[in-house]
């Protein structure tokens, strides 16, 4: 790593202000050009310790940077993840308060509700063995750091977005369970609209060409720090559509077919 502790819990703590704040903070990358991947993942350990200290409850995980032509944009050739906390879940049909987030976006996703825990060399068929259900989702991005610097215009860089905690910020699961292996999910796809006209459609061949290989990846990375996924964990699988904004006003629809439906809107 090439960041001290010291400079790893201040910028946690800043992105934890920030959250709190509903403000941003700079582009971490512009400061510390020299930052790692390792870098980025214990500043996210290190905010995650914040909001659990005050009184945050671990939910979950979410896989981000799934797509092939993300990770070209982004000139990276894995997916990151982030932690998924009590608060970050939403009712399908619900209404997002005005002011709750910074910049939201919208992602359509399939999302995991796990039955038993995962080992960290765990194949596709533990992954389907230990999945309870799978249901339509909508994940809710935000940003605490800039999108771009405002004196050089750079963008931030997918470390920034790591230690952000991979942008996470909100969760909405569909009503909808479905046993893991009733629909092959690379197949799965969904229509998402927001207010009214269609936006995006995807399929979950999108994410790893298999939904499922994230589970396997998430599994195995997690190990390296120590972590596993658990019975009860709610696993987003990432992504098979860009991110939409999501302004003050507007509603969105995800219709999966078969698989389901859900919604969410913004106050």
């Amino acid at each position: 790593m090439s960041l001290g502790p010291d400079d790893i819990d201040q910028i946690a703590h800043d992105l934890f202000i920030a959250e709190q704040r509903r403000v941003q903070i700079g582009i971490i990358s512009q400061r510390f050009p020299r930052m790692t991947m390792n870098d980025a993942y214990a500043i996210q350990n290190a905010l995650v310790a914040h909001k659990q200290s005050a009184g945050g409850v671990i939910k979950g995980w979410k896989i981000g940077l799934t797509s092939h032509a993300m990770q070209q944009a982004l000139n990276i050739d894995i997916p990151d993840s982030g932690v998924l906390f009590e608060d970050m879940f939403f009712d399908s049909g619900g209404c997002v308060p005005k002011g709750r987030f910074i910049q939201p976006r919208i992602e359509a996703e399939i999302a995991f509700v796990m039955g038993a825990d995962l080992s960290a060399k765990a194949s596709r068929a533990d992954v389907l063995a230990a999945t309870q259900s799978v249901c339509p989702a909508l994940e809710i991005l935000d940003t605490r750091i800039l999108r771009l610097d405002p004196d050089s215009g750079q963008p931030r860089k997918v470390f920034d977005t790591i230690a952000d905690n991979a942008a996470n910020a909100g969760i909405v699961l569909g009503a909808q369970r479905h046993a893991p292996d009733a629909f092959d999910l690379r197949w799965v796809g969904a229509i998402v609209s927001r207010n009214g006209t269609v936006e995006e459609t995807g399929l979950g061949a999108g994410v790893l060409n298999d939904p499922v290989q994230g589970i396997v990846w998430l599994a195995e990375r997690l190990a390296t720090n120590g972590q596993k996924i658990r019975a009860g964990d709610v696993v987003l699988s990432g992504s098979f559509i860009r991110p939409l904004e999501a302004p003050s006003g507007s509603a969105f629809s995800a219709d999966y077919g078969l698989f389901g439906h859900v919604e969410i809107s913004f106050e």
